[in-house]
């Protein structure tokens, strides 16, 4: 139930969805008696997506996110693992193409890729299945992943893949189950920096200890925060995204599946 309203109750509420929609009903009200209300509705609609586009505002959204945990510290010594979480490949896409289609997150892999080659001792898990609430196909990322780390450099009998998982909850405890980490390993956890916090806390519920390791920078830094966008779309982008992302933290943390509404470094 969690990952279906999440796939459409969720989606249903991001901003560029939800303004669009707001907007398409003040156009109707036009042509009835409520004709003040569809104006009100459709003017504030198309102000409120020019804010989103235009504006900071995504850039704003995203920086306390991918500022709660700081780049890894390779002083600390080699890792005994890495996990890599999916969101990198569109499975579908890449079914109906014949081989990988990457998306924004595709830093993930090769950031996590450079890692396996700098520490030829740590084990590689990769976790992604299907995250599309309809499908078109059986295709996983992990399938794709596969090649993928291996056209990288990264041997197959070093990757373990889990397929299985569709959303971040399921991320950290598949990961958890098919690694069977160690008591006192040190295992590294690459994901985008604007997820890292939701990520770190799910993977602590699970009682699966990992090193944040963010990579897919979407800001630049606080220097260039209060900068507009030329272009409407990544300014649209940029807010869908982060919005989408305080989302979650909210839910799964109202439904208790974090102990803090945004987990960071040194949290229990």
């Amino acid at each position: 139930m969690f990952f279906f309203l999440s796939k459409t109750l969720g989606i249903m509420m991001l901003p560029v969805n939800f303004l669009i929609g707001a907007g398409v009903i003040g156009a109707i009200l036009l042509f009835t008696r409520w004709t003040r209300l569809g104006r009100r509705l459709l003017v504030i609609s198309v102000i409120l997506l020019a804010i989103a586009g235009f504006s900071p505002l995504g850039k704003l959204l995203f920086y306390p996110l991918e500022q709660r945990f700081p780049p890894w510290d390779a002083a600390r010594g080699a890792p005994d693992g890495i996990v890599v979480l999916g969101g990198a490949i569109d499975p579908d896409l890449s079914a109906a193409r014949g081989g990988a289609v990457f998306l924004r997150a595709a830093d993930r892999i090769v950031a996590a890729a450079a890692l396996a080659r700098q520490y030829p001792n740590a084990r590689v898990v990769f976790s992604g299945g299907n995250a599309n609430l309809i499908s078109n196909s059986s295709a996983t990322e992990a399938d794709y992943a596969l090649s993928a780390f291996e056209r990288l450099g990264v041997p197959q009998a070093r990757l373990t893949m889990e397929r299985g998982s569709r959303n971040t909850l399921e991320n950290a405890e598949f990961s958890k189950a098919i690694a069977n980490p160690k008591h006192g390993e040190r295992w590294l956890l690459v994901t985008s920096a604007f997820h890292m916090p939701r990520a770190i806390g799910l993977f602590r519920k699970a009682g699966f200890a990992v090193e944040p390791y963010p990579v897919d920078w979407r800001v630049s830094g606080a220097a260039n925060l209060l900068g507009f966008s030329p272009i409407a779309v990544e300014g649209l982008e940029r807010t869908d995204i982060s919005v989408r992302e305080w989302m979650g933290l909210a839910a799964y943390w109202a439904t208790g599946k974090i102990d803090t509404f945004l987990p960071g470094p040194n949290q229990n």
